[in-house]
């Protein structure tokens, strides 16, 4: 028997990347290694409707169990990878040594705590995973003041999904306004008014300089806030220790692939990790956007079947905040004009543009406008 493809991240590039395999011919061994005791599942409902109660655990399974076995996928959960050798195809776990033809890594990213003193302390929380979700959600009742540090989407979703449950939410952003330095001061005056609909406080233009005890933070003002819980929306970082030890081409933070998601000799990269080459946007991008992770575990997977289709799509996500849905697609690496249409009833629609190119959009309420920018973006045309 031939040696397998083994994939390390159990999550919706690992997942794809293995679907696209085996949908393409693909036909040796796969054996995907997942740290967390679940089956890969959709981890945005883990600060919406899930952490509301809403959705079940087994409504989040990208597959079920049987698809696995269906497909002679080796599904190793609760088992932690801790060294690769790309040169020589070996894969260390913490239950045994792998030997592979390739390898794909998948392992995404990790909550981002930013060097604050206290901010390790074991009550302040951090979502990626079902079981961050769940522990949150077991801690929050009606009443529960709960204080989310940072204003990003993260952040954002959680403050709309507690207030929803019956929390009291405060919000401290460093920013005037949440997502502004993202999404420009239009774009952050609205999220801040529907989460103020919601019933959240936001304390603008503020920094954490401590947090005590796990339950009051320092500002560098002087203030003093404290409240039953913390949650840390500060953002993420990719995985890539495994990566660097091996020797990988890391910059930006992630693994340098091509557009193929090659990373050099046995080794491929895809998802949050990979920083990958985009050819319709001619360079290297970084993303950490679900359908990206899962367009680019699908680049992967065809690539290992020796189909070369590129990575060129615009990247993209929605975000719900409250009722309100945001679209956003974007080459996410900068712009240097944004202008914002209303459109009545709420909806509207950001158009970003770099050196006269259209860079990216965001809609609410808009979905004409979305489809339409993306395709623009994609063609390098210039704004509306």
């Amino acid at each position: 028997m031939s040696e397998p493809i083994v994939i390390i991240g159990a999550g919706p590039a690992g997942l794809s990347a293995a679907r696209a395999y085996r949908e393409h011919g693909g036909g040796a061994p796969v054996t995907i290694i997942g740290r967390e005791p679940t089956p890969p599942y959709e981890r945005p409902p883990l600060t919406k409707d899930f952490l509301r109660g809403e959705t079940a655990a087994e409504e989040l399974l990208l597959e079920q169990e049987s698809w696995y076995s269906r497909h002679d996928v080796d599904l190793r959960l609760g088992c932690s990878a801790q060294a690769i050798d790309s040169e020589h195809g070996t894969v260390q776990t913490d239950q045994g040594t792998l030997h592979a033809q390739a390898i794909v890594l998948a392992t995404g990213s990790e909550p981002l705590r930013p060097p604050i003193e206290g901010i390790d302390h074991p009550d302040v929380l951090s979502v990626r995973e079902l079981a961050d979700s769940r522990r949150i959600s077991g801690q929050v009742g009606n009443g529960t003041h709960v204080l989310v540090l940072g204003s990003g989407f993260i952040g954002c979703e959680l403050a709309g999904s507690l207030t929803m449950i019956g929390a009291r939410v405060s919000m401290l952003a460093q920013e005037d306004a949440p997502q502004q330095e993202r999404l420009g001061a239009q774009a952050g005056k609205r999220i801040a008014r529907w989460l103020g609909g919601l019933g959240v406080e936001l304390i603008a233009g503020a920094e954490a300089e401590e947090i005590i005890d796990g339950h009051t933070i320092q500002t560098t003002d002087g203030r003093g806030l404290s409240a039953d819980l913390i949650l840390l929306g500060t953002g993420a970082k990719p995985r890539v220790a495994l990566a660097e030890a091996a020797g990988a081409d890391v910059g930006e933070g992630a693994v340098l692939v091509d557009s193929c998601m090659r990373a050099g000799g046995r080794l491929l990269a895809a998802g949050d990790v990979a920083f990958a080459h985009n050819p319709a946007a001619g360079r290297r991008l970084r993303v950490e956007h679900w359908g990206d992770a899962l367009a680019q575990g699908k680049v992967a997977g065809k690539t290992l079947a020796g189909i070369e289709e590129p990575w060129a799509q615009v990247p993209g996500f929605w975000t719900t905040i409250g009722e309100h849905t945001l679209k956003y697609a974007a080459w996410g690496d900068g712009y240097d004009n944004c202008e914002l249409a209303e459109h009545g009833d709420g909806a509207f629609t950001v158009w970003y543009s770099r050196e006269g190119k259209l860079a990216g959009v965001l809609t609410s309420e808009c979905d004409p406008d979305y489809e339409r920018g993306r395709e623009l973006i994609h063609t390098g045309a210039s704004a509306p």
